[in-house]
């Protein structure tokens, strides 16, 4: 038998294993609800359904997914439950824009149906290969639920709107071998193309509870093999979801880099979404390509500890660059924070975040995130405040725009930092439970300060997004927490039969990166009945909060500046914006 047939044989032999078999068992990343997952929806209840941000008509959607420009047109695709408002029944949807804000959907790009994807099309990315066009890159589950990794290629690459999808036979064109877990093995990044002619792309794992990123390379974009060593792994994290892997420029800090830029004043950014914790976190660092090896900078935390894209309500993000504007586009997941009951009840869940430039921070300690200019598009009345100084107590009412649709953007101007409290050293790693410590209605030195939202007159409801500067003695420098608080949100109560599932309503915090040398420091909050975008010190810090109120809804909500510190507080300028429906917002997708 000749070394061809031999080679054949053994790849059949393990795709019959690999039908037939599980390596290392089976690990749930989604709660799932199988007499729910089905349920169709009579009618969908519009109260918290935003009005600028992503969502379709109807039904539960998670990972974005394959993001990309592309002959005129922006495409997203997306998880979707094409017959219920929890998770399952997941599908590829689609859909287009021309300017990021108003959206079309077309038909769905992906869904189960052959033996390699039978159970699951699941989450992945779209890389343009010369001379190809773009190419899905998407794990499939087979009927044992052993995860595969997949391509796709579009029926007519001409076709600026992507209609339509097909999934050779060849398929699957990664597999996971005796050594690793084959539930724990997903979410292929965009694939980028290196100097020695090959493909690379990272695929997400996990061994025991160690978090693993793979690489594959490929020369032809169909047959990969796995590196010898993983590009990064560490220890206790659990599984990595939903890696993205991607340079930056240390030294042009308006524009973003495609996935193949080779140059010097380079860092790479590697997110990964943890399954344990719900939350991302990336890392900066140094990529070698040769060892396809990548560390982490001294400075740049791994793992629990580490930064994150955004401090909230917000998973599996995926990353894209912009050919159109030279910039690198953030979209995120915003899931509900609501009870499955409600999520049935309200006929939808889950929805994207307004997509966000990335770039890095000019300290090159971070990066910095801001919301894409398309989106200011949408601001419709506007009103302003300036110069006007805050007391201790006191909130000044933002009037004249829409509370629950809005677009704010406050600078305010501390004149002195004496009257803040001394950081305890214990709470360095620890911004959450220092918010949970102390809220907005504590007392504080300098703080806290910052915008009450959706908020009742009285303030049976609200949802304050907030800082508080501390004095660290070991650095000599102010110490800035942020935090976005869903705590008193909402006076809804929890209903129904499942009483595990429990509305969320969590404070978010996260410190901020900045030295106050200018007394400045800046917040903008895009308000969207029940999500909450904030935005601290122009993109350092990032905090979604998904939240729910009973009173404070559409015409009865309210927006406030406040300050409950000592220390007086100036709102320098404040600018403010109704915001209006754009004119499609993804019509159609079922």
């Amino acid at each position: 038998m000749g070394v061809s047939n031999i080679v054949s044989v053994f790849l059949l032999l393990v795709l019959i294993n690999l039908s037939s078999n599980n390596i290392k068992g089976i690990e749930a990343f989604h709660k799932v609800y199988e007499k729910l997952q089905s349920q169709s929806v009579e009618s969908v209840n519009p109260l918290h359904r935003s009005a600028f941000h992503f969502q379709p008509p109807k039904h539960w959607i998670n990972d974005p997914n394959g993001p990309l420009y592309y002959k005129g047109f922006y495409h997203l695709f997306y998880q979707y439950n094409t017959k219920g408002a929890v998770w399952g029944n997941i599908v590829w949807a689609h859909s287009i824009s021309k300017d990021l804000v108003n959206w079309e959907a077309l038909e769905h790009a992906l869904y189960p149906s052959k033996w390699f994807d039978v159970k699951g099309t699941w989450s992945g990315s779209i890389t343009i290969v010369p001379g190809k066009g773009p190419i899905i890159l998407y794990t499939g589950v087979n009927k044992n639920e052993t995860q595969l990794q997949n391509y796709a290629i579009p029926e007519d690459p001409s076709d600026p709107y992507l209609r339509k999808w097909i999934k050779p036979d060849d398929n699957p064109i990664a597999m996971p071998d005796y050594t690793m877990n084959g539930s724990a093995f997903r979410d292929p990044t965009t694939a980028w193309f290196s100097k020695d002619g090959h493909w690379r792309t990272v695929v997400g794992s996990r061994r025991k509870h160690r978090g693993i990123a793979y690489i594959y390379r490929s020369r032809d974009f169909k047959h990969w093999v796995k590196a010898k060593h993983p590009v990064h792994s560490k220890e206790s994290t659990g599984m990595w979801e939903c890696p993205d892997f991607f340079p930056v420029s240390t030294t042009d800090f308006e524009n973003g880099l495609d996935l193949d830029y080779v140059g010097p004043n380079t860092k790479h950014v590697l997110k990964v979404s943890l399954d344990i914790t719900r939350f991302e976190y990336y890392t900066l660092g140094k990529y070698d390509p040769k060892k396809d090896r990548y560390v982490p900078d001294g400075n740049s935390p791994d793992g629990w500890e580490g930064l994150r894209f955004d401090y909230g309500n917000f998973y599996a993000s995926k990353t894209f660059f912009d050919y159109k504007k030279n910039r690198r586009i953030l979209w995120g997941w915003a899931n509900e924070s609501d009870t499955v009951e409600d999520d049935i009840s309200k006929g939808w869940a889950g929805l994207q975040v307004i997509p966000r430039t990335v770039l890095l921070d000019s300290n090159k300690r971070h990066l910095v995130f801001w919301p894409i200019e398309e989106i200011e598009s949408l601001r419709g009345n506007y009103v302003r405040m300036n110069n006007q100084n805050i007391k201790m107590g006191q909130r000044l009412e933002v009037k004249g725009i829409t509370p629950a649709q809005a677009d704010v953007e406050v600078t305010f101007n501390i004149p002195s930092l004496e009257k803040a409290e001394t950081f305890d050293p214990s709470f360095k790693l620890k911004p959450l439970e220092l918010c949970k410590m102390k809220g907005s209605n504590v007392t504080g030195g300098v703080g806290p300060f910052g915008l009450i939202t959706l908020a009742t007159p009285d303030l049976e409801e609200y949802t304050p997004v907030f800082f508080r500067v501390f004095k660290d003695t070991s650095t000599h420098k102010p110490k800035v927490l942020m935090c976005s608080d869903a705590r008193p949100s909402s006076l809804k109560q929890d209903r129904g039969p499942l009483k595990q599932d429990k509305m969320y309503k969590p404070s978010f915090a996260g410190f901020v990166d900045v030295d106050l040398a200018d007394g400045r420091i800046s917040l903008r909050s895009l308000i969207d009945h029940s999500v909450i975008e904030s935005f601290g010190a122009l993109g350092k810090t990032v905090i979604t909060s998904r939240v729910y109120p009973v009173k404070a809804v559409k015409e009865n909500a309210h927006l406030y500046v406040f300050n409950n510190g000592t220390q007086i507080v100036n709102v320098e300028s404040l600018n403010a914006w109704s915001m209006q429906r754009p004119l499609q917002m993804n019509n159609g997708a079922q």
